[in-house]
């Protein structure tokens, strides 16, 4: 991988992880565009760019964040509390599968490109859906926490967008659009962090193997820009949700589900 390979490649995880277009489907797509066919060096280089945009959100939601430590630290039932509880529950049902289904869960990050393609045309389904939504303005529970939950569990698929799927549960149910996107942005830092802590428990051998194989400026150049990237796309996200209607991305998840898949069949 040389350093404008994953320059692109970061600001295109960095833009994608919060555009609801699905991050790892692109990073699948862009990876097989450019021949990256080294698992090894690209296992490392998704670690490194998935942390940097999971430091994109803590950074523009660092004030929300210190207030739920906080709210964790004076173990007392209030707003903020509960929120954290209902966050621990939206982390059940990836959690649940991330652990028994690990390693199916890895196969499919494995340069399947029209399997990419025909889940951006979900994505794209579920964007297109949220223009039925109602307009509602209720409030977060237990059970929609869960159902947002299994919506991001969905989202392990690459090609299904995570935020997307996120959002677009908690629209479907009424939530009101700021929770919606508060909710589904910090809804993320638990299974990220919790993925990534895992995996330097257990594989701590095996990821020193695979930082082997990649150069160091590329995966600087990479890390570093899909966290400026990451930045300006979730505040981008915020207002966009906030203002306007994000079934108008499901336009281009079609065009990208298609070229995926006629990428993959016949441009391999």
């Amino acid at each position: 991988m040389t350093w404008l390979e994953a320059l692109l490649l970061g600001i295109l995880q960095g833009l994608t992880e919060f555009i609801p277009v699905s991050s790892s489907g692109h990073l699948e797509l862009g990876g097989a565009i450019f021949g990256l066919q080294d698992p090894d060096a690209f296992f490392t280089f998704n670690v490194m760019v998935h942390g940097a945009t999971f430091l994109s959100v803590v950074f523009v939601f660092h004030k929300d964040i210190l207030q739920l430590i906080q709210a964790v630290l004076r173990f007392r039932w209030d707003a903020d509390m509960r929120f954290v509880v209902l966050l621990l529950v939206s982390a059940i049902p990836v959690a649940v599968v991330g652990l028994l289904f690990e390693e199916q869960i890895e196969a499919f990050f494995s340069g399947r490109i029209v399997l990419v393609g025909c889940m951006l045309l979900v994505t794209a389904l579920i964007l297109f859906l949220t223009r039925l939504a109602p307009t509602g303005n209720k409030d977060l529970d237990v059970k929609k926490a869960l159902l947002i939950g299994i919506a991001q569990t969905i989202a392990v698929m690459p090609g299904i967008s995570r935020s997307g799927a996120t959002i677009s549960a908690a629209l479907y149910m009424g939530v009101e659009k700021a929770k919606a996107v508060r909710f589904s942005f910090l809804m993320v830092l638990i299974p990220i962090f919790g993925a990534n802590f895992l995996k330097i428990l257990r594989m701590s051998e095996e990821v020193q193997a695979h930082t082997a194989t990649i150069d160091t400026l590329p995966l600087i150049v990479g890390t570093i820009a899909a966290f400026i990237a990451g930045l300006a796309a979730c505040r981008w996200m915020i207002a966009i949700v906030r203002k306007g209607n994000i079934s108008y991305f499901s336009i281009y998840c079609l065009i990208a589900g298609l070229t995926a898949i006629a990428f993959g069949l016949w441009g391999a």
